[in-house]
């Protein structure tokens, strides 16, 4: 038996064309349509760090107090950033120790602007990056 069959895969046997490929590539979009429709319509984009809808509840006021958390936050870690970068080695260590926590305060800012902009929240100069840098 085993003759018969390894003489039937070398004689000739033609292979057949794969019937499912157009199925599974039409499923494989349908799929990634639904995907991309069940994503949130915000103004923050794709983010690693901060949680989409996570300020969702909150008011105009706590909002303008979270950013100036995340501003001073932020300001920190480029501080310590920028002297880690002064020293021999630095730079690696400015990248494995800051770098991941400051790009979080960043998306969390975008976040948080994104959502003060929905909410149609008067955002004055005290808000934000530009506060904490003067």
């Amino acid at each position: 038996m085993r003759e018969t069959l390894a003489g039937s895969l070398r004689g000739g046997a033609r292979a057949r064309p794969a019937r499912g490929a157009p199925r599974t590539a039409v499923l494989a979009g349908g799929l990634l349509t639904l995907l991309c429709g069940c994503s949130s319509g915000s103004d923050a984009g794709f983010t690693f760090f901060a949680e989409p809808g996570k300020y969702q509840y909150y008011s105009c006021e706590q909002i303008a107090a979270q950013m100036k958390v995340w501003a001073h936050r932020e300001q920190e870690l480029k501080s310590l950033m920028d002297r880690a970068d002064r020293s021999a080695g630095g730079a690696a260590v400015g990248l494995i120790a800051y770098k991941a926590d400051y790009v979080a305060a960043g998306e969390e800012l975008d976040l948080l602007k994104a959502t003060a902009h929905s909410k149609n929240c008067d955002q004055d100069a005290s808000w934000g990056r530009d506060a904490v840098s003067q």
